[in-house]
């Protein structure tokens, strides 16, 4: 039998998804959204497109989720997009009832699926899909330490003119500007960048990175990015449907694991057939240290105010 996905929102990320994951033939895939015609008329779009890019991978586009049941994985992108001028933590109130409606319904048919998180404010959406599913904290998973350091990757790839092939990058910490990007672990050709690249050139790549979402919107002026969070959700989904065990930077629950407790933080983990399968810890050094910290301070003031919410 076929391994299924769901992806829920057939917006840009989620149409993008679907596009990458049928080319790719990692799955039969369902697309569904609440607004009638849109999941079915995308979804047959890439069906007829099939022939030209050569697959057979089964598309169905629904607006109800008896189409989604017995899927192995559920991607979730749905909730309204960040527009100019909107922080993370302003999608909060609004995709916090989004994600638990959606949760509650994807759960309802998939009991066993592993849920990946895209929808903003990330690590905040996170808490909200495993509290709702009741799902063990392997099998709620958050897109955003993939995205960060591809972002991260392409700013080095520019920098030295070489092939975004040799760079491997990592940035831990919430998805947004505390985010932490760790020159020490980003090397080129297993050189590490700090060798190649001055601290000030590293630094400002490091703030370009964690603005790199900002920097999108501020372009495009009418939505965000989804070329980069499509292909990252995609990359996640491939190790899972794999069980390639790739080591990813992936939103994580942590239960005392870098001095962090209780939250979603973007640590290195392998992500194999049952989900998270092993959280890679590091020796940071104190001022790496601190700054990820920060950072889950920040996630976790966004989880205290989304407890404030009725």
């Amino acid at each position: 039998m076929n391994q299924k996905v769901t992806i829920v929102g057939a917006g840009n990320v989620g149409s993008t998804a679907a596009q990458r994951l049928a080319e790719k033939e990692l799955a039969d895939v369902v697309l569904i959204d609440i607004i009638e015609g849109v999941p079915q008329g995308k979804s047959l779009d890439l069906a007829q497109a099939a022939p030209i890019e050569k697959h057979d991978t089964h598309l169905t586009g629904a607006n109800a989720y008896e189409d989604t049941a017995n899927s192995d994985i559920v991607i979730i992108t749905a909730g309204i997009p960040r527009k100019p001028g909107m922080s993370r933590g302003d999608l909060l109130a609004t995709n916090k009832r989004i994600i638990k409606n959606v949760t509650k319904q994807v759960v309802q048919y998939s009991p066993n699926a592993i849920l990946i998180i895209v929808s903003n404010p990330l690590d905040a959406m996170c808490h909200v899909a495993m509290e709702e599913s009741c799902f063990p904290k392997h099998r709620v998973i958050g897109m955003a330490g993939v995205l960060d350091s591809a972002r991260f990757r392409a700013f080095i790839a520019m920098e030295l003119n070489v092939s975004v092939e040799n760079i491997h990058a990592l940035v831990l910490g919430g998805h947004g500007d505390t985010m932490v990007p760790l020159p020490r672990f980003s090397t080129v050709a297993g050189i590490p960048i700090t060798e190649l690249i001055s601290s000030e050139r590293i630094e400002a790549m490091a703030t370009r990175t964690r603005n790199g979402g900002l920097e999108i919107v501020s372009l495009l002026k009418t939505g965000s990015a989804y070329y980069a969070p499509a292909s990252a959700a995609v990359e996640m989904a491939e190790s899972i449907l794999k069980d390639k065990k790739k080591i990813l930077p992936c939103a994580a629950y942590l239960e005392g694991e870098y001095g962090i407790s209780g939250l979603f933080v973007g640590v290195p983990v392998k992500l194999g057939k049952n989900g998270i399968e092993q959280i890679i810890s590091l020796e940071l050094t104190a001022d790496e240290k601190k700054a990820l910290h920060r950072s889950a301070e920040a996630v976790q003031e966004l989880v205290n105010a989304m407890k404030k919410m009725a």
